[in-house]
């Protein structure tokens, strides 16, 4: 099972990059890359509707929605963010320098988060060896970018 924790983040990077594609195909089809955008989270939300529906997992009380920080609902916020700018820049600059961009700075954001431990993540204090691999991703983003 532990297995699976680590094949399942290789996968969702498999379907960031196809979704990317599709994304901006879409963008192309409509010519309106909001649209594009909004169909996307569309299609997510009833799938995701879906798989609540038939969870047994059982829904929590009123009370505890009250309990939430404001920024704890600013996920999907985000999640358009990313998905905004991967269908504006995907066509022009290509899906490898947009993703080895997407991936240094998330490896940039995780060094200070878990360095820190921001928002609920275990405190994972930098070091020289992670310092060196971030590096080495930001030049090769760098490196794969450089025309």
């Amino acid at each position: 099972m532990k297995a699976l924790l680590y094949i399942l983040p290789f996968f969702a990077g498999v379907a960031m990059t196809i979704q990317a594609g599709v994304n901006s195909q879409l963008r192309t089809i409509l010519n309106h890359p909001l649209l594009a955008a909004f169909i996307s989270f569309i299609t997510g939300t009833v799938a995701l509707g879906l798989l609540l529906l038939f969870s047994r997992k059982a829904i929590p009380s009123l009370k505890v929605y009250g309990t939430i920080d404001w920024y704890n609902l600013t996920g999907g916020l985000l999640g358009a963010f990313f998905v905004m700018v991967v269908i504006l820049t995907v066509r022009e600059i290509g899906t490898a320098n947009l993703f080895a961009l997407v991936i240094a700075g998330q490896f940039l954001t995780a060094l200070v988060f878990d360095h820190y431990g921001l928002i609920g993540f275990r405190v994972n204090p930098v070091s020289v060896q992670k310092i060196i691999g971030v590096l080495l991703i930001v030049t090769g983003a760098y490196l794969i970018n450089k025309k």
